[in-house]
């Protein structure tokens, strides 16, 4: 492990963190761990539910100490219902509150700035103006590339939009030291399209945090869903996860597959309602377990009682060149996944890893037949798909070896491309 000059303090901006489940929350106690004093500045959790989370409110706990991070908290208008017009009211209030905050943060001490970009970019604008003030280090960790990610959600046509809209993004990135990029071809892009020199990007994976990769069993659970062959989906429930697909395959593969399967949903979102009451319609009642939403301590409980993983996405040229988070959140657990995706992560999962069978998204179809394939294969071929998947993930995602090179990359100004791909 790298020495750490314990002088260094990191301040890290974003809408997300905890008790909202989102990888920042591991990356900002991973650098704790490691002898750094961190501090957050982030918004009042309510996602996804659209309601602060117990305990938070506009005005109430605003700040906080937790595994050493001290954490500020801004206030925001919650997402409600999830419309697009609370979403947008949600996305506008932090960057709006933040200005009120940034005088305090003037007198406070720090080294570098850390924004953790997701929707929307403009999130990182106190970041931007925090580092500007004070002359320090601004280093964007980016998981939701502005515009394409926001292009793949909203279709729209005019071309004169679409240029504000991406000379704005790219404002945002242009005013970085360094920007880490978690997919690959995102790193790309940044230098081919942003125009950022190579040596101020980097692409880092969304490593999971490290409890993913401990090995957890639970005797009540074993026993809930003992005798059936489990599928267990953890995360958001979202119109992007294309539960649409994952329900009508589930449908055609029950009049297929001889075994009693479970599909066991953990988590919550803006489609939870919607999801519910299509499981409700297709007959699929007695199959789909809805578990709610899960602490990540409680993950590998239920991926130990797994027989598969399973993950659909929308088509969006997002996925033709990142691997989902969600992904690597499978993989330690040494169990198969069932996918129907685009791009790099059909190719991990079916090439590179050799950890499941992967579809092209939307794929009803293929995403039956992958189901009954991995239900009807031999035992001891499914668990070797498992280990591949949890090999491959030792060798190229582990939590340690991303954050050193974050730590190197960040504050210690080295550059360490990753073992998978060239660093063209």
């Amino acid at each position: 492990m790298p020495t750490t000059d314990k002088s260094e303090r990191i301040l890290i901006v974003g809408q997300h963190y905890w008790p909202e489940t989102f990888r920042i929350t591991d990356i900002a106690e991973g650098l704790v761990e490691r002898g750094y004093k961190v501090e957050v500045l982030c918004g009042t959790p309510n996602y996804p539910a659209g309601k602060f989370f117990e305990g938070y409110g506009f005005f109430k706990k605003k700040t906080e100490i937790r595994n050493g991070v001290k954490i500020t908290r801004i206030p925001e208008i919650p997402r409600g219902n999830n419309s697009n017009f609370r979403i947008f009211i949600n996305f506008i209030s932090f960057p709006f509150f933040a200005l009120f905050y940034v005088p305090f943060f003037l007198f406070k001490k720090y080294d570098r700035v850390l924004a953790y970009q997701l929707s929307p970019v403009f999130m990182s604008l106190p970041a931007i103006l925090l580092a500007k003030l004070k002359r320090k280090p601004l280093y964007f960790y980016v998981c939701d590339f502005w515009p394409h990610s926001l292009f793949s959600m909203l279709d729209i046509k005019s071309p004169f939009l679409r240029k504000i809209i991406t000379r704005f993004s790219y404002w945002h990135y242009r005013r970085s030291d360094g920007i880490i990029g978690v997919f690959k071809g995102m790193q790309e892009r940044f230098v081919s399209e942003v125009g950022i020199a190579k040596e101020k990007t980097l692409y880092i994976p969304q490593a999971p945090e490290k409890i993913y990769e401990a090995e957890a069993h639970d005797k009540e659970l074993e026993k809930r869903f003992a005798g059936t062959f489990n599928i267990v989906f953890a995360g958001n429930i979202n119109p992007a996860q294309c539960f649409d697909i994952v329900t009508q395959a589930a449908k055609i593969a029950k009049e297929k597959v001889p075994a009693d399967v479970r599909y066991i949903i953990l988590g919550d979102g803006m489609s939870r309602k919607w999801l519910e009451t299509e499981v409700h319609k297709l007959g699929l009642d007695e199959q789909f377990v809805f578990e709610g939403l899960k602490p990540v301590t409680e993950v590998p409980k239920y991926q130990s009682i797994a027989d598969a993983t399973i993950v659909a996405l929308s088509k969006s040229p997002l996925f033709e060149y990142g691997i989902p988070a969600k992904v690597y959140s499978y993989m330690p657990a040494g169990k198969p996944i069932i996918a129907a995706m685009d791009g790099e992560g059909q190719r991990l999962i079916n090439e590179y890893a050799n950890c499941g069978i992967c579809v092209d998204s939307g794929d009803i179809q293929g995403l039956a037949n992958a189901i009954k394939r991995l239900v009807t294969m031999p035992v001891k071929k499914r668990n070797q798909m498992g280990q591949n998947g949890k090999k491959y993930y030792f060798e190229h995602f582990e939590r340690e070896y991303n954050l050193t090179r974050l730590i190197d990359f960040t504050i210690n100004n080295r550059r360490t491309p990753d073992s998978e791909y060239p660093d063209n």
